[in-house]
């Protein structure tokens, strides 16, 4: 259960670096070029994948492929959705919700 907790950590602290790198710019960097943004979000990334190349390995010695892919998944909604309605003041859509069950239904299948 160690290993479980260490890697779903990882996985959230590895997202909100991620959701940053890839929409963050849309807000902060809107008026600057395209390039100027994606070297920003590459340098972002970097934190990104020194987080999630560990989390998946660790990951990997108790949980199958797929369950880390599931746990992926569950974790990037999970941190999308806060950063939507608050980083980027997006209103709440129930399309948000429904995305929500299908990972519930998603985890359900893949952890039995």
């Amino acid at each position: 259960m160690r290993t479980v907790i260490i890697t779903v950590s990882l996985l959230i602290a590895s997202n909100v670096f991620m959701t940053f790198a890839w929409y963050a710019h849309l807000r902060n960097l809107a008026y600057r070029p395209w390039y100027v943004a994606a070297f920003v979000s590459w340098g972002i990334a970097l934190f990104e994948y020194m987080l999630q190349v560990p989390a998946n390995r660790i990951g990997f010695h108790q949980l199958s492929l797929a369950q880390l892919k599931i746990i992926q998944e569950v974790v990037t909604l999970a941190v999308f959705v806060p950063f939507a309605l608050f980083y980027m003041h997006q209103p709440l859509k129930m399309n948000f919700v429904w995305a929500g069950l299908c990972l519930v239904g998603a985890v359900f299948f893949m952890f039995r």
